[in-house]
């Protein structure tokens, strides 16, 4: 018996190194202020697909692929970064879009969606985001999915306030943990489904394999986990 136990543990573990696990962070502050390409890495983490999909703007009219822009971008946020800093930290953050402005201000571009990945499997993950709520973006569903082959395995969302007015900064987190994904998506929708877009920028990106990955690696993801917040 004493045998076989010995067996079944070594098998485990074989098992659960053969699931890679890296992990990423990134505030984005080895990066120069400018165009950062339609993909780039830093700090282990992979951006791409930005702005490819298409849907409504806040205001009914159809957006398509690259129309706001399929660039990331660094930008220089010191003075954001000095309002809010609970959220922002350092000197940069991650910007997208047509166009920036250099120095200590910053222009707050529509974002549509974009994904990121470590290129390995990984069961946790969070990211600060400043944003615009009220006025035209009243409403809108900002998500983080968490895909695994292409499946959804877990989800983070914020509910922008819709209290009316003129619209204003806030700032927030994203966050998932507990399955196993392979890529994280950032995206906007109405409650229908529709893809939308909203105006921010995000800063402190961190992916990392939680407490227990080889457990939670071994185990079948049975169900998709879904946590919503509202604004």
């Amino acid at each position: 018996m004493i045998q076989k136990r010995t067996t079944i543990a070594i098998a485990l573990v074989a098992l659960s190194s053969g699931l890679a696990v890296a992990g990423g962070y990134t505030g984005f502050e080895n990066l120069s202020e400018g165009f950062a390409g339609a993909s780039f890495s830093d700090g282990g983490i992979t951006f791409f697909g930005m702005n490819n999909d298409s849907g409504l703007n806040p205001d009914g009219s159809t957006y398509e692929p690259g129309e706001y822009g399929t660039d990331f971008i660094i930008e220089n946020a010191t003075l954001a970064i000095n309002d809010f800093p609970g959220t922002l930290s350092g000197t940069n953050v991650l910007s997208w879009g047509t166009s920036f402005i250099g120095g200590d201000n910053l222009s707050i571009n529509i974002l549509s969606t974009f994904s990121m990945s470590t290129g390995q499997l990984e069961t946790a993950a969070s990211l600060n985001l400043l944003y615009f709520e009220n006025g035209p973006w009243g409403g809108i569903t900002i998500e983080m999915l968490a895909m695994r082959d292409g499946m959804l395995v877990n989800s983070d969302s914020i509910l922008i306030s819709d209290l009316g007015g003129r619209d204003n900064l806030i700032g927030d987190q994203l966050s998932v943990s507990g399955i196993a994904f392979d890529t994280l998506t950032i995206n906007a929708r109405f409650d229908d489904g529709t893809s939308t877009v909203f105006a921010g920028l995000i800063d402190n990106v961190t992916i990392t394999p939680a407490p227990g990955t080889a457990g939670l690696l071994l185990m079948a993801s049975a169900g998709v986990m879904r946590r919503r917040r509202n604004g």
